[in-house]
C-alpha cells in the first residue's frame, strides 16, 4: 500500500499512531546498523555466481575477499570472473593490487572497510564474496569489535559434497589449461622467483616451476610428462585448499558461533546443462534470495526515511 505525501505528513494522532511509539520507532531506525551479506564456500562452489545473482535481485555492489584474486594479472590461474560475467555489477578489490607485493589481512580489512562505507553511502548493499575465510574473520571479528558494532551480517555458505566438488575441480583445472593457464604463468616465470610472496603464491604457479625450467632442454615426451605431473599437483592442491576452507567454515560456525546459512548445491553439480541451471535457481538462488530478503526486511536503512515511513504507516493502517 502506498500512501500520499499528505498522509505521511499528518499528525500521528490523526492516523491513530501513539506519539510515543512513533518517536521510539524512528529513534531505533536512526541508530540501526548497516546490513552486509557475506558469501562463503570452498573453491569452485559457485560463490561468485551467487553474488552476481543476489546483486541482480537487490541493489548491491560486490567486494572480493579472495586473497589471490585481489592481485592484477593471472586471471585464468586465479579464476577471476570476466567482465561479461559481472553483468554490470560494480566490483571492488578485484584485480587491483600490485602482483609482486604482499597483501595482508590488515590491508584487506582497511580497503574492504572503505569500500563498505562507500557502498552504504550510495544506498546499496555490500556483498562480500571469496574463499579467503581468514580475511573475512579478520574483518568481522576485529579486536575492538568495531565492525560488529557498525554492521549486521548475513552469512551464506554455498556447500558442495567434497567427492562431487573434487571431481568438478579436476575438470575445471583441465579447462583452465585449455584456456591458456600455462602460457599465462610462463609470462611471469622467473627461475629465481620467491613463491611465498604476492600472486606467485597462487595454486598453479609454483606447481609449474619445474616444467617451465626444463621445457627448453628436455625432449617433447619428457616435457609432456612434467606438465602432466604439474597439472596433477594443481588438482591435488586445489582439493586440499577446498578441504581447509571447509574446515575453517565449520570452525567459524561451530566454535565461534557465526550464524552461517548453509545452501546445499551438491545436486546442481551432479547435473548438466539446463537441468543444472534449473537446479541452481531452485536450490541456490531461491533460498538465498529468501534469506537475504528476510535479513533486509527486519529493518530498513536509516538514511532512506520515506520508504520506511510508508512501510510503517501501511502496516499500522492495514
Amino acid at each position: 500500500m502506498k500512501l500520499s505525501m499528505s498522509m505521511c505528513h499528518q499528525s500521528p494522532r490523526l492516523i491513530g499512531i501513539p506519539t510515543g511509539r512513533l518517536k521510539m520507532d524512528m529513534l531505533c531506525r536512526r541508530w540501526q546498523k548497516e546490513r552486509i551479506v557475506i558469501v562463503m564456500g570452498a573453491t569452485g562452489t559457485g560463490k561468485s555466481r551467487l553474488s552476481i545473482d543476489l546483486a541482480t535481485q537487490f541493489p548491491a555492489e560486490i567486494i572480493n575477499s579472495d586473497k589471490m584474486q585481489v592481485y592484477k594479472g593471472l586471471d585464468t590461474v586465479t579464476n577471476k570472473i570476466t567482465e561479461e560475467e559481472k553483468s554490470g555489477i560494480p566490483h571492488h578489490l578485484l584485480g587491483v593490487v600490485n602482483p609482486y607485493v604482499d597483501f595482508t589481512a590488515t590491508n584487506f580489512c582497511n580497503l574492504a572497510s572503505l569500500a563498505i562505507e562507500s557502498i552504504c553511502k550510495r544506498g546499496a548493499l555490500p556483498i562480500i564474496v571469496g574463499g579467503s575465510n581468514s580475511y573475512i574473520e579478520a574483518l568481522v571479528d576485529d579486536e575492538d569489535f568495531i565492525f560488529r558494532s557498525k554492521y549486521d551480517c548475513c552469512f551464506l555458505w554455498v556447500d558442495v559434497s567434497m567427492p562431487v566438488l573434487h571431481g568438478f575441480v579436476s575438470k575445471r583445472v583441465d579447462q583452465m589449461v585449455k584456456k591458456g593457464m600455462v602460457d599465462e604463468v610462463r609470462k611471469i616465470f622467473d627461475p629465481d622467483a620467491d613463491y611465498s610472496r604476492g600472486i606467485r603464491r597462487s595454486i598453479g604457479v609454483p606447481e609449474l616451476d619445474r616444467y617451465l625450467k626444463c621445457e627448453s632442454v628436455l625432449e617433447e615426451e619428457n616435457c609432456a610428462k612434467l606438465l602432466h605431473e604439474a597439472v596433477c599437483d594443481i588438482k591435488s592442491n586445489t582439493c586440499h585448499l577446498a578441504c581447509r576452507q571447509l574446515e575453517k567454515i565449520h570452525r567459524l560456525r561451530n566454535l565461534k558461533g557465526w550464524n552461517i546459512h548453509r545452501i546445499d548445491a551438491t545436486e546442481v553439480f551432479c547435473k548438466r546443462g539446463k537441468e543444472a541451471d534449473e537446479a541452481w535457481k531452485k536450490l541456490v538462488i531461491r533460498p538465498s534470495v529468501s534469506i537475504v530478503g528476510q535479513f533486509l526486511d527486519n529493518a530498513a536503512p536509516a538514511k532512506n526515511p520515506t520508504p520506511v515511513a510508508e512501510t510503517y504507516f501501511a502496516q499500522c493502517l492495514a
